[in-house]
């Protein structure tokens, strides 16, 4: 995801150093290249050799600037893409927000000239101190972009807000500013995922084996490509970023309400969500007793609105998913659904052992009026990454 980014990360004296361990483990994961500045206090809690181990590279501190190669605060600067300190403590805040540089991290981040995230860590009073505020206040309307602290129990045992965020999510921020692309920016994005979950009685139901996580992928494709995402899905355990609208539905009539409660013009429409062909005739409250219902039970089924047929698609780019088993027939079939419904495009996705419901990895036939775009087996979150980049030219 982050090939060749180069991504610079500053430490200073907190209990929340040991996230940045994960932190780089997820840029490194991610083909990043990682760099790290510690303080002299941060290096009270871990060795600059474990930053080393991790990150493969020479860290900077004041025993280790050299003015013979890169590795000082300003050229180190000049190599980064992204400068991310995590933890930063309330006293390196403080100090920012005034332009203090009496150390060699504050001096690095005075010469930096782009993009800074920074992941507060402190004790709850030091925190919502007035002073604190005031200094995260003016950061934040300085450009610098802020990862948001936990309310938790605290190293020093006091219950608040002062933990250092999940370094998934600091991993989340950096992604969204080295990715960000600019025909996304803003653009209004809703992707429907899960299966519907139609109701029989208050215990039973009418539903499939859509596991949402290609929905989930392409909600965090377009996250990171910066657009104004809403997911909405059936499963409880769906993807929810900071800045992301997510509406938990669970029957076909609450999935549309919610996609046409989303839609503007101008949106884009990706309906990944298996909804029911079928719905019981009726529903129950209660629950319906077996001794009364008898040996055989007659569940009257009728057929189901097509959400995607009679959707008002004016003003907005619609991509459909269709998942077959039948090969012989799959590619008719998506064609025929491109052109009766409507749609720009039809992501096709024919079920075998290697890409069946649930897996991780898909392969997908992006169809559209005047081309058939095939992607090759991969992770479904690379795979979203495709749909991202093709659905700039329907």
């Amino acid at each position: 995801m982050l090939k060749n980014k180069n991504i610079l990360i500053g430490v200073t004296g907190s209990i929340a150093i040991y996230k940045t361990l994960e932190l780089i483990r997820l840029y490194i994961k991610a083909n990043a290249n990682v760099r790290v500045i510690m303080s002299e206090e941060a290096k009270r809690f871990i060795t600059p050799l474990t930053f080393e181990a991790l990150s493969q590279n020479e860290v900077l501190h004041a025993q280790t600037e050299s003015w013979s190669n890169d590795n000082n605060h300003i050229h180190i600067g000049k190599w980064a893409e992204l400068f991310v300190i995590a933890p930063i403590s309330a006293n390196t805040i403080n100090k920012l927000s005034a332009g203090i540089a009496d150390n060699l991290l504050t001096q690095t981040i005075l010469a930096f000239s782009k993009k800074i995230i920074i992941a507060p860590s402190a004790n709850t009073n030091m925190i919502l101190n007035p002073i604190t505020r005031e200094s995260l206040n003016k950061l934040q309307n300085l450009g610098f972009i802020i990862s948001e602290p936990q309310s938790k129990l605290l190293a020093c045992n006091d219950m608040g807000i002062g933990a250092m965020s999940d370094p998934q999510d600091v991993f989340d921020l950096s992604a969204k500013e080295l990715l960000s692309d600019d025909f996304w920016a803003d653009k209004k994005v809703i992707i429907s995922g899960g299966g519907s979950i139609e109701k029989i009685d208050d215990v039973r139901c009418l539903t499939n084996f859509s596991s949402g996580k290609m929905a989930n992928a392409l909600a965090y494709a377009f996250y990171l490509k910066g657009a104004n995402v809403t997911l909405v899905t059936s499963k409880p355990d769906s993807i929810h970023l900071r800045g992301m609208t997510l509406l938990h539905v669970n029957s076909s009539k609450e999935f549309k309400s919610s996609i046409e409660d989303s839609l503007e013009t101008g949106a884009y429409l990706f309906m990944c969500a298996a909804i029911s062909d079928f719905v019981p005739s009726q529903s129950s409250s209660g629950k319906f007793k077996k001794d009364t219902l008898g040996e055989i039970w007659n569940l009257e089924l009728k057929k189901n609105e097509d959400i995607l047929l009679n959707i008002n698609k004016l003003g907005i780019k619609t991509i459909g998913f269709k998942a077959e088993m039948d090969k012989e027939n799959a590619l008719e079939s998506a064609k025929n659904m491109l052109s009766k419904k409507s749609l720009d495009a039809v992501c096709l996705n024919i079920l075998d052992n290697k890409n069946n419901f649930g897996s991780d990895d898909n392969e997908i036939l992006f169809i559209t009026k005047n081309s058939n775009e095939k992607f090759e087996l991969s992770s479904k979150f690379g795979i979203a990454l495709k749909i991202v980049e093709h659905s700039k030219n329907i």
